[in-house]
């Protein structure tokens, strides 16, 4: 299997310069794990967290923590509880746009589960404004050099599957502005191809505005091997005129980070990406959660290296 010998011989030859769990305090009796990246807001440091007890599944909450020492993350008070999964963060124009997942339930079963999204200038007062399409996790925004936002999909259905050989794929299209961000855009992305192979499957975590104009993106690759569920963080360049994908390779794997526990069995090898951010040397730091239950950062060297990121 392609991604199977492409793990093999990163870890033979991994460069990881760092490696820590985040702490998060103020939620005792829960895992934090799958968190934005940290993002700076009136001069501090924030980082949007997945809250859920380690027995339960698809019953999680996301909320919003201020880091207040190295690695580490206090829970705000009083702020906003979104019943949503795996939040990411981008910056829009002035705006903050937040995304995560959401589950609908109905007579007790999981029924389907979207993308719900949140704008506003303030992080203490998002505003929720769209919904992504049926059974789609892990949209992403990125603003683009003429304005318009690039808008990453990740369709998954039996019909995907049985036409491309994989579980998701990734599609891409754009929008004027947010206003126009609706299921149906992002439904009709066109799809990616040659990013993911038959039986692997895969997203866009988070997205860098590179100085060629192309976007550089740190995502998530798996696969399954003899039933464990192997998560990995990937980075690729997408050229958004040609749809030409480049320079993919693996930058981290789940024993990139300290050891650690796992929500069941089959997550023993699961690193579901944040994204990466600036450090002040040629570094940087690349957050991810680890097992479905922890969260950690790993610092490494930087993806895009090539072509400069315009942070």
């Amino acid at each position: 299997m392609r991604l199977k010998k492409l793990k093999e011989e990163f870890e033979k030859n991994k460069k990881i310069y760092d490696s820590k769990k985040l702490k998060f305090i103020g939620v005792d009796g829960f895992d934090v794990y799958n968190p934005s990246i940290p993002f700076k807001f009136q001069n501090k440091t924030y980082i949007f967290g997945r809250l859920e007890k380690r027995e339960e599944w698809a019953r999680s909450w996301v909320r919003l923590f201020e880091k207040t020492g190295d690695d580490t993350y206090s829970l705000i008070q009083n702020s906003m509880i979104y019943q949503l999964e795996d939040p990411y963060i981008s910056k829009i124009g002035d705006e903050i746009v937040m995304g995560g997942t959401h589950v609908r339930y109905s007579k007790g079963e999981i029924d389907t589960y979207y993308g719900y999204f949140y704008r506003g200038l303030d992080i203490n007062n998002m505003y929720y404004f769209t919904t992504g399409p049926d059974y789609m996790k892990d949209i992403r925004l990125i603003e683009l050099d003429n304005g318009e936002i690039g808008v990453f999909s990740r369709p998954r259905s039996k019909e995907i599957y049985k036409k491309y050989g994989s579980e998701s794929i990734v599609g891409f299209t754009t929008v004027k502005s947010l206003d126009e961000l609706c299921a149906d855009k992002i439904q009709n992305a066109k799809v990616v191809e040659g990013l993911i192979h038959n039986d692997e499957w895969g997203g866009c975590n988070q997205c860098y505005r590179l100085k060629s104009g192309k976007i550089g993106v740190i995502g998530h690759q798996s696969y399954n091997d003899n039933g464990v569920s192997v998560y990995m963080n990937t980075a690729f360049v997408f050229d958004p005129i040609t749809f030409e994908v480049s320079d993919f390779k693996i930058i981290g794997t789940r024993s990139c980070y300290p050891e650690g526990p796992s929500k069941k069995p089959d997550l023993v090898d699961c690193a579901f990406t944040s994204g990466i951010c600036k450090r002040n040397d040629e570094k940087v730091n690349l957050y991810s959660g680890i097992g479905d239950c922890e969260a950690g950062r790993i610092t490494i060297d930087n993806p895009f290296a090539k072509d400069e990121i315009i942070w």
